[in-house]
């Protein structure tokens, strides 16, 4: 048997509830707004509603941000991680835009606020800022594509890897101080001790040599 669709105004009444338990008056569509309530002299609240997290959702909401700054957008409440993850996601994206966040579960009409409205303020991780701009330093040129998908990101570890893989595949087992004087990079040692790529191999102590998976690497790197 097909499953139901479940229709945006089955949201209504259990988020009415939810007001009118908090001493609002609640009507819907008014001035274009699914739900308004209005408390005493308080601003009036707007609940823009949808089944789902949608841009639509999002232009609604902050239309009606022209109206009060007590706007919150409600959904019905879904189960498993993939919710949970666009749960998060978008009460972030709320967070930013000042929109509050209300779900909806229709089994037993229970709607659970995840956020209120508020103005954002945006805090900067300096470590963030400073891992950013030192990527920026370090890679050599622009390898990489913007907008690129499911493809291998050139970082500036991949490059200093790349210059190693180089130096080890013209000379041969080599010291990393050797390689990194040689190379001008000072992790080298560092680059190949990890072996992130699995390009790498320890044969005597801080002596180097190449993988048969760096041999490869190196190949697919000159044919590009």
């Amino acid at each position: 048997m097909a499953k139901t669709k479940i229709a945006e105004t089955e949201l209504y009444e259990p988020i009415k509830a939810f007001l009118s338990k908090q001493g609002y008056q609640v009507k819907s569509e008014i001035a274009g707004a699914d739900i308004v309530a209005v408390r005493e002299d308080e601003p009036p609240v707007i609940v823009e509603m949808k089944t789902a997290f949608s841009l639509t959702l999002y232009h609604q909401a902050t239309d009606r941000q022209s109206m009060t700054d007590d706007v919150y957008i409600a959904v019905l409440r879904g189960s498993g991680r993939a919710f949970l993850n666009s749960l998060k996601n978008n009460k972030r994206l709320c967070r930013r835009l000042g929109i509050g966040l209300l779900t909806v579960r229709l089994k037993d009409g229970f709607v659970e606020p995840h956020l209120d409205p508020a103005p954002y303020k945006p805090r900067q991780s300096k470590r963030k800022v400073g891992r950013l701009l030192r990527e920026f330093e370090l890679r050599v040129g622009d390898p990489n594509q913007g907008g690129i998908n499911k493809q291998t990101i050139v970082t500036a570890y991949r490059q200093d890897a790349l210059r190693c893989l180089q130096y080890l595949s013209d000379n041969g087992p080599s010291k990393a101080s050797n390689v990194a004087k040689a190379i001008s990079v000072s992790r080298a040692r560092a680059i190949m001790a990890a072996d992130y790529y699995g390009w790498f191999e320890r044969v005597e102590r801080g002596i180097y040599s190449i993988t048969p998976k760096g041999e490869a690497a190196k190949k697919d790197n000159d044919n590009e």
